[in-house]
Protein backbone atom coordinates (compact mmCIF):
# COMPACT_ATOMS: atom_id res chain seq x y z
CA UNK A 1 0.00 0.00 0.00
CA UNK A 2 1.68 3.26 -0.99
CA UNK A 3 2.13 5.65 1.84
CA UNK A 4 -0.35 8.31 2.79
CA UNK A 5 -0.57 11.72 4.13
CA UNK A 6 -2.21 13.19 7.03
CA UNK A 7 -3.08 16.14 8.80
CA UNK A 8 -3.45 16.17 12.58
CA UNK A 9 -4.77 18.77 14.89
CA UNK A 10 -3.85 19.98 18.54
CA UNK A 11 -4.11 22.70 20.09
CA UNK A 12 -0.91 23.65 21.83
CA UNK A 13 -1.98 24.12 25.83
CA UNK A 14 -3.25 20.36 25.29
CA UNK A 15 -0.14 19.34 23.18
CA UNK A 16 2.21 21.33 21.03
CA UNK A 17 5.32 20.47 18.91
CA UNK A 18 7.46 21.09 21.03
CA UNK A 19 6.14 18.72 23.51
CA UNK A 20 6.51 16.16 20.85
CA UNK A 21 10.16 17.62 20.70
CA UNK A 22 11.05 17.11 24.24
CA UNK A 23 9.07 13.36 24.38
CA UNK A 24 11.79 10.64 24.65
CA UNK A 25 12.60 9.25 21.11
CA UNK A 26 10.28 12.31 20.51
CA UNK A 27 8.02 9.88 20.12
CA UNK A 28 4.57 9.71 21.82
CA UNK A 29 0.79 8.21 21.16
CA UNK A 30 -2.05 10.76 19.47
CA UNK A 31 -4.83 10.09 21.48
CA UNK A 32 -7.54 10.92 23.27
CA UNK A 33 -9.46 12.02 19.52
CA UNK A 34 -13.08 11.46 20.14
CA UNK A 35 -14.65 11.95 17.17
CA UNK A 36 -16.22 8.80 15.09
CA UNK A 37 -15.19 10.31 11.42
CA UNK A 38 -11.66 10.59 12.93
CA UNK A 39 -11.22 7.72 15.11
CA UNK A 40 -12.32 5.71 11.83
CA UNK A 41 -9.09 7.14 9.94
CA UNK A 42 -6.99 6.18 13.04
CA UNK A 43 -8.56 2.80 13.08
CA UNK A 44 -8.78 1.69 9.81
CA UNK A 45 -6.66 3.93 7.53
CA UNK A 46 -3.59 5.51 8.83
CA UNK A 47 -0.76 3.10 8.72
CA UNK A 48 2.91 2.95 10.23
CA UNK A 49 5.05 4.87 7.68
CA UNK A 50 2.53 7.38 6.62
CA UNK A 51 3.00 11.01 7.59
CA UNK A 52 1.26 14.08 8.53
CA UNK A 53 1.40 17.64 9.28
CA UNK A 54 1.20 18.96 12.80
CA UNK A 55 -1.26 21.43 12.87
CA UNK A 56 -1.76 24.09 15.84
CA UNK A 57 -5.30 24.60 15.96
CA UNK A 58 -6.82 27.17 18.81
CA UNK A 59 -3.50 29.59 17.96
CA UNK A 60 -3.15 33.15 16.62
CA UNK A 61 -2.90 32.01 13.95
CA UNK A 62 -3.81 28.59 13.21
CA UNK A 63 -1.28 26.60 10.91
CA UNK A 64 0.97 23.69 9.91
CA UNK A 65 3.95 23.49 12.21
CA UNK A 66 5.96 20.49 11.14
CA UNK A 67 5.85 16.98 10.21
CA UNK A 68 5.57 13.71 11.98
CA UNK A 69 6.15 10.24 10.74
CA UNK A 70 3.29 7.52 11.47
CA UNK A 71 4.77 4.93 13.49
CA UNK A 72 2.02 2.47 14.64
CA UNK A 73 -0.91 1.34 13.06
CA UNK A 74 -3.96 2.47 14.99
CA UNK A 75 -4.93 0.39 18.20
CA UNK A 76 -7.25 0.90 21.47
CA UNK A 77 -6.62 4.53 23.13
CA UNK A 78 -6.33 2.90 26.59
CA UNK A 79 -6.74 6.80 27.66
CA UNK A 80 -10.31 6.60 27.43
CA UNK A 81 -10.76 3.98 29.62
CA UNK A 82 -8.78 6.04 32.58
CA UNK A 83 -11.04 8.29 34.22
CA UNK A 84 -8.37 10.67 35.18
CA UNK A 85 -7.33 11.46 31.68
CA UNK A 86 -8.11 14.25 29.58
CA UNK A 87 -10.69 12.48 27.56
CA UNK A 88 -12.33 9.22 29.42
CA UNK A 89 -15.44 7.55 28.03
CA UNK A 90 -16.99 4.82 30.20
CA UNK A 91 -18.21 3.27 27.05
CA UNK A 92 -14.94 1.96 25.89
CA UNK A 93 -13.41 -0.96 27.42
CA UNK A 94 -10.58 -3.72 26.81
CA UNK A 95 -13.30 -5.84 25.42
CA UNK A 96 -15.15 -3.33 23.47
CA UNK A 97 -12.63 -0.71 22.17
CA UNK A 98 -14.51 2.58 20.85
CA UNK A 99 -11.49 4.64 20.53
CA UNK A 100 -8.34 4.52 18.41
CA UNK A 101 -4.81 6.06 18.12
CA UNK A 102 -1.36 5.75 16.57
CA UNK A 103 2.49 6.24 17.71
CA UNK A 104 3.54 9.61 16.15
CA UNK A 105 7.67 10.56 16.19
CA UNK A 106 8.31 14.20 15.02
CA UNK A 107 10.21 14.26 11.82
CA UNK A 108 10.64 18.57 11.56
CA UNK A 109 9.31 21.76 13.49
CA UNK A 110 8.90 24.41 10.62
CA UNK A 111 10.97 27.31 10.89
CA UNK A 112 7.84 29.01 11.18
CA UNK A 113 4.05 27.94 11.33
CA UNK A 114 2.20 28.39 7.98
CA UNK A 115 -0.82 29.86 8.98
CA UNK A 116 -3.47 28.79 7.88
CA UNK A 117 -4.85 31.84 5.66
CA UNK A 118 -1.62 31.37 3.98
CA UNK A 119 -2.93 27.97 3.47
CA UNK A 120 -6.55 28.93 2.06
CA UNK A 121 -4.58 31.99 -0.38
CA UNK A 122 -2.05 29.38 -2.33
CA UNK A 123 -3.09 27.96 -5.59
CA UNK A 124 -3.70 23.62 -5.57
CA UNK A 125 -4.72 24.03 -1.65
CA UNK A 126 -8.61 24.91 -2.47
CA UNK A 127 -9.86 21.61 -1.74
CA UNK A 128 -7.67 20.61 0.80
CA UNK A 129 -9.48 19.57 3.64
CA UNK A 130 -8.56 21.88 6.35
CA UNK A 131 -8.98 25.34 4.28
CA UNK A 132 -12.74 24.28 3.63
CA UNK A 133 -15.23 26.30 5.63
CA UNK A 134 -16.58 24.78 8.82
CA UNK A 135 -13.32 21.58 8.64
CA UNK A 136 -13.26 20.86 12.25
CA UNK A 137 -11.86 17.50 12.23
CA UNK A 138 -8.93 16.67 14.05
CA UNK A 139 -7.68 13.90 11.75
CA UNK A 140 -7.86 14.88 8.07
CA UNK A 141 -6.66 13.28 4.71
CA UNK A 142 -3.76 15.18 2.50
CA UNK A 143 -3.62 14.61 -0.77
CA UNK A 144 0.28 14.23 -2.30
CA UNK A 145 -0.04 16.74 -4.49
CA UNK A 146 -1.41 19.07 -1.39
CA UNK A 147 1.46 17.74 0.69
CA UNK A 148 4.39 19.16 -1.98
CA UNK A 149 2.66 22.32 -2.08
CA UNK A 150 2.89 22.71 1.61
CA UNK A 151 6.47 21.56 1.91
CA UNK A 152 7.04 23.90 -0.69
CA UNK A 153 4.97 27.01 1.42
CA UNK A 154 7.40 25.25 4.16
CA UNK A 155 10.64 26.13 2.34
CA UNK A 156 10.01 29.76 1.60
CA UNK A 157 9.54 30.54 5.05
Amino acid sequence: MPKRYWLMKSEPGCFSIDDLAGEPDQTTTWDGVRNFQARNMLRDQIKKGDEAFFHNSGTNPPGIAGIMKIVSDGYPDYTAEDPTSQHPDPRHTKDNPIWYMVDVKLVRKFKEVIPLSTLKETPGLEAMEVCRRGSRLSVQPVRPEEWEIVLELAERL
